[in-house]
């Protein structure tokens, strides 16, 4: 009988910044952690991926960067169907670049 782990933790370092992205996966979509030097629940979206446009809903409102979770959710929805629970704890404001390199590493992660 194989296995196949449903979970995922990266560390991706971006300019001097260390984040944390863990990924469960399920069959009807999947829980999505981004952290940054510590290991805490922060804001907090539910998005459920569907035909077309996804359907999202603040669960915990975050204190910073909640377009950041909003458009990573929404993504995320996008690419894998079902209910996409995310929550992120990012202390301190994300610049383009830093967003768009932890999504992308997301979305590598959640295509396995």
């Amino acid at each position: 009988m194989v296995i196949e782990s449903r979970y995922s933790k990266v560390l991706v370092d971006v300019d001097n910044r260390n984040f944390t992205i863990q990924v469960l996966r399920f069959d009807n979509g999947c829980f999505v952690s981004i952290t940054e030097d510590q290991e805490k629940i922060g804001g907090m979206l539910a998005s459920i991926g569907t035909d077309s446009i996804p359907i999202s809903n603040m669960v915990i409102p975050p204190k910073s960067e909640s377009l950041f979770l909003k458009l990573i959710s929404e993504r995320l929805s996008s690419i894998r169907k079902g209910i996409n629970i995310i929550t992120t704890f990012i202390p301190q404001e994300l610049d383009s670049k830093t967003a768009n390199t932890l999504m992308s590493k997301v979305k590598e992660i959640v295509e396995k």
